[in-house]
């Protein structure tokens, strides 16, 4: 390979009589030569060589402007689980209180009235129910099927007696089959053999154990967290899951090990935006069991036990060092401004050796002085 430098334009023509040579525009370039048999190889199936990006500048005078690297892909985000999606809150069927205490008087009435009819009511009863005395008849198959049907009106009306209280719902099942959810309040009759399940429905507020966190540059922290949620859906809360609370718990400790919390004292704005990331992911992945977070943000950061001995040292050196800063910047200034003065008012003649021997006194006085002030 060989090199060619171009240090100045060639001369218009040459000695021979041969037509001139147009000047060169740009120069000081240097050019390389690449051999030819390096453009045309033979190899069949030539292996493909990694070459990464590189920032060209911009040439000066040109006005081209610099390629800036692209960035590259974002990070894929986990999938999302997925539930059953026939499995989605419907009302259950229930009906006024009034029909089950009707049907559980009706129950209550029978029994009295088919023991009065068999002759087993006692006399008190009758004494106080104001009935005739009756000789009836002894205890047959009539009797009891009489029983049978005013007990079972009786335990069904006063067996499916529920009452709905606000921000409460029950989840009804059947034989492992989701019935229906009730979010009505006051007294209502439900199927005594449905499977009740009550839900908290109302907003709620969590406040977890300090968990495990990193910061940007991977320290160790502990962080407390508050959660505010509340359940939507509560088929899916109840059965989509085991436990909904322990998989949102769950769900809060996975979105903090992947978010950068930032330590103590290093502003509001950082936090607000470890907030925004740390509620969008929590929120993406609870919403299919039929959650809703409407905020998740730390209350609390503290160094790990075994890093906050080592952080407490940095951060009150590096608070000394400011403060030595400022002191010195101001002790400067004051020695600035007293020169200045004295000079521009004609006040004393110096020059530059008893400037200087002036500065330094001024310098070691203003700084005892600050010394003896300071804490």
């Amino acid at each position: 390979m060989s090199t060619t430098t171009a240090s100045s334009p060639e001369p218009e023509g040459s000695a021979d009589g041969q037509a001139p040579r147009p000047a060169r525009l740009i120069q000081n370039e240097a050019t390389t030569e690449i051999p030819v048999h390096l453009l045309f190889r033979d190899d069949p199936d030539p292996e493909p060589v990694p070459v990464r990006p590189a920032v060209v500048g911009r040439r000066q005078g040109t006005g081209e402007q610099p390629r800036v690297r692209r960035p590259g892909p974002r990070p894929r985000r986990h999938p999302v689980p997925q539930v059953d999606p026939e499995l989605v809150e419907r009302p259950a069927r229930v009906l006024p209180g009034t029909v089950g205490v009707l049907a559980g008087v009706c129950g209550a009435a029978g029994c009295a009235a088919t023991s009065w009819w068999a002759g087993v009511l006692p006399p008190l009863a009758l004494e106080a129910l104001r009935l005739p005395a009756h000789a009836g008849a002894v205890l047959g198959p009539a009797q009891w099927a009489a029983y049978a049907g005013a007990g079972a009106a009786g335990l069904f009306g006063f067996g499916g007696l529920a009452r709905g209280r606000t921000g409460r719902a029950w989840v009804l099942g059947l034989f492992g089959r989701y019935r229906g959810t009730v979010r009505r309040t006051g007294l209502m009759w439900v199927n005594p053999l449905l499977l009740r399940r009550r839900v908290d429905v109302r907003l709620r507020h969590w406040r977890s154990e300090p968990m495990p966190a990193a910061d940007g540059s991977g320290v160790a922290l502990k962080a407390v967290m508050l959660v505010v949620w509340r359940v939507r859906d509560t088929a899916r809360a109840v059965l989509g899951v085991d436990d909904h609370e322990a998989y949102l718990r769950e769900c809060v400790e996975a979105a903090l090990a992947r978010v950068a919390v930032e330590p103590p004292g290093v502003g509001r704005a950082p936090a607000e935006g470890a907030s925004d990331v740390l509620t969008r992911l929590v929120a993406e992945e609870v919403a299919p069991v039929g959650l809703e977070v409407f905020s998740v943000q730390p209350v609390r950061v503290e160094y790990a036990p075994e890093v906050a001995a080592v952080m407490q040292r940095r951060r009150i050196a590096a608070l000394d060092a400011q403060h030595r800063a400022s002191v010195l910047t101001s002790v400067v200034d004051s020695v600035e401004d007293t020169v200045t003065r004295l000079t521009v008012r004609g006040l004393v003649e110096l020059d530059d050796y008893e400037r200087k021997a002036l500065v330094k006194d001024l310098t070691v006085a203003f700084c005892a002085g600050r010394g003896e002030a300071g804490p």
